[in-house]
């Protein structure tokens, strides 16, 4: 049985929310987006809460019933107040910048990176080493600071890397000489 599912979403002030057979389209004071529900998954609007409601106790439509209600409750969150993301870069060297629709990294490789920045996304960068991503859709902001984090993982050894803010990065000993 899911418990978030059938957790009700509050409803949030200047926030509308409309449901077009399978469409939940929600507009905010940071912009629209929309989902496509699946089948067997509905959406109630009320006053006071929104419900996500499945049709049958299939094992698929179970499965998907909690997950549909987080996205409706992204939806609503990206709307009224964003998403952010922070990444910090650490190392001798290594620093960012944004170059028009693109981050711009240098990260001790024998190229600069670009790495594109798509639409609905804003990128800021301070100090050169702290990036700051914001954005209404949850899945993009978090989807563009994995990537910029792949391209350089914070390694164990002398902790150099691309990392989010507050991540703990376990370091190991070197090599000991005897």
């Amino acid at each position: 049985m899911s418990r978030v599912g059938l957790k009700p979403i509050p409803a949030v002030d200047k926030v509308t929310i409309k449901v077009d057979g399978s469409t939940v389209n929600v507009e905010g004071p940071k912009g629209k987006l929309s989902l496509d529900l699946p089948e067997g998954i509905t959406v109630e609007v009320g006053d006071e809460e929104i419900n996500v409601n499945r049709a049958s106790e299939q094992r698929h439509v179970r499965a998907l019933h909690g997950t549909f209600r987080s996205l409706v409750q992204n939806l609503i969150v990206g709307v009224s107040e964003g998403f952010v993301k922070e990444l910090e870069i650490q190392g001798v060297g290594f620093r960012s910048a944004v170059k028009g629709k693109e981050l711009d990294l240098s990260l001790g490789k024998s190229h600069p990176i670009l790495h594109p920045i798509p639409e609905g996304l804003t990128v800021t960068v301070t100090d050169n080493t702290k990036i700051k991503v914001e954005g209404i859709d949850k899945q993009l902001v978090g989807q563009f600071a994995a990537e910029v984090r792949n391209y350089y993982p914070p390694e164990p050894y002398k902790g150099k890397g691309v990392r989010y803010v507050g991540e703990y990065v376990r370091r190991k000993a070197g090599k000991s000489v005897k």
